[in-house]
């Protein structure tokens, strides 16, 4: 029994791939988790403020805002021509609009109504955003009303609130958690299945000693070994989002207006998975490890990629990881075509990110079927 176990621990510690699953995975999640969720608070929301008052009350109440580190005021307008298309260019979660004759209604006690429209497309920092805008105008609110009281002569009078606050919920005004869970979680096994598919799709053919007498026997371009390699994947594609189009009518979740710009987005999307998936099968030659290391990159994706936890609150390098996932922009511009009614101009940002990882692990993949084509054709005698 002693001498099997001793077996065991050489086979285990022999058998590289597995050490490295097994003892680096845990170190490189808790690392990555620890780092996302590390500072327990998101600071500097993006925030518009509307003051159509302009008076020293209103400015008051801008300052307060300002001094609010979970707030950061992007843009200050005096005359209220807010749309829903300016909240979605200027990514802001929250727009503070302070009506006219503010200060004056207040000192004539006409109560006046403040009001707050809440971007939740994201429900973490719609949630944060909305609690930090209440306490900073409740904290405000209080001290105009001790203000009107220290004025009174004789004995104050009972309390009164100064003005209204309203809090009006726009693009997901429910915060309905499945219409938002859903597409990040559908996506997520998405990317998951078509990166698991082309991890073995050229680390097969090194394994088996076929990329040198099948495929480069028939080809030595390396476009077209690429292209052999995903096309399939694409079509099969088709086949998935169709499916999940099916669960969309059957648990009736919502689907963006306009389906152009969702088919452009996902079909983009499908393309950059695709590249990263043939460049790590590449590079790997290895089977099971180029599916471990996708396993590995493709697990954190939904934690990093914004939906969990905003972007904006993670460290540098873990936004640069993300952004170089195709779930992160691919998620980016689904939530504002679903939520926002955003059209294709407003998610251009997320498709380019897109067009860039294609750019980049497109050129990577090529490059290196070039360089196993250039070692491989030494073998192969040239085509009469």
């Amino acid at each position: 029994m002693k001498n099997l176990i001793k077996r065991e621990f050489k086979l285990f510690f022999k058998d590289s791939t597995l050490v490295s699953v097994f003892l680096l995975a845990p170190v490189i999640y808790a690392l990555l988790i620890g780092m996302v969720y590390k500072n327990g608070k998101v600071e500097n929301l993006p925030v518009m403020i509307i003051d159509q008052d302009n008076t020293p009350l209103s400015n008051q109440l801008t300052d307060m805002i300002r001094e609010n580190e979970k707030l950061d005021i992007v843009s200050i307008r005096y005359n209220n021509t807010l749309t829903q298309e300016e909240l979605i260019r200027e990514k802001a979660v929250l727009a503070i609009v302070i009506p006219d004759r503010f200060e004056a209604d207040i000192l004539q006690k006409r109560y006046p109504e403040i009001n707050t429209y809440i971007n939740t497309t994201n429900l973490v920092t719609a949630n944060l955003a909305s609690g930090a805008a209440q306490m900073t105008i409740g904290s405000f609110s209080a001290g105009v009303e001790i203000s009107a009281l220290k004025k009174k002569e004789g004995s104050p009078s009972p309390q009164y609130e100064p003005f209204k606050a309203n809090y009006i919920r726009l693009f997901n005004p429910g915060a309905n958690y499945f219409t938002y869970m859903w597409p990040g979680m559908i996506m997520v096994v998405f990317q998951q299945v078509l990166l698991l598919g082309l991890a073995v799709s050229f680390s097969r053919e090194f394994e088996q000693n076929t990329f040198r007498t099948e495929l480069l026997s028939r080809t030595r371009s390396a476009v077209k070994m690429i292209l052999v390699k995903v096309i399939p994947f694409w079509v099969l594609s088709v086949g998935i989002a169709t499916l999940f189009y099916f669960f969309h009518q059957w648990f009736n979740a919502p689907m963006p207006y306009a389906l152009w710009p969702f088919a452009v987005n996902t079909a983009i999307f499908v393309v950059a998975v695709s590249m990263l998936g043939v460049c790590m099968s590449i590079l790997f030659k290895d089977s099971l490890r180029a599916t471990q290391i996708l396993m590995l990159m493709a697990a954190p994706a939904f934690i990093i990629g914004g939906y969990s936890w905003p972007l904006e609150a993670m460290p540098a390098g873990v936004q640069i990881l993300a952004n170089a996932i195709p779930l992160t922009p691919f998620l980016e511009a689904h939530k504002m075509m679903l939520f926002q009614k955003a059209s294709f101009t407003d998610i251009l940002p997320d498709i380019s990110t897109l067009l860039l990882q294609i750019l980049v692990y497109g050129i990577l993949s090529f490059l290196l079927v070039k360089y196993h084509i250039r070692k491989s054709s030494r073998n192969i005698p040239d085509e009469e």
